[in-house]
């Protein structure tokens, strides 16, 4: 897979990488576009408008990852965050 860079990006282009990513996910898998749509829920005009634009709602796309296993990368995207400071160490102690 690409080693993508989310910096310094628009969303529009971090939106298409992840299209991007889920698209070479479902291609490794052998798993067509109306397979996916059947597996997943979400229409194929969904599906292939996402692939082609990185167009898609936060339900869909959870949709996706779970048909194609690959959820707990949603479920890890903000965890971990770490500490800037001892100001947010306080403040998360209210």
């Amino acid at each position: 897979m690409n080693d993508f860079n989310f910096l310094q990006q628009t969303p529009i282009e971090v939106n298409q990488q992840i299209a991007t990513r889920l698209r070479e996910i479902r291609k490794k898998q052998a798993i067509s576009q109306q397979v996916l749509s059947e597996r997943s829920g979400v229409s194929y005009g969904s599906i292939k408008r996402f692939e082609q634009t990185g167009d898609i709602s936060l339900i869909s796309l959870t949709k996706i990852a779970i048909a194609l296993d690959v959820s707990d990368e949603l479920e890890n995207l903000f965890k971990d965050m770490p500490i800037l400071s001892i100001e947010e160490i306080i403040n998360g102690q209210h």
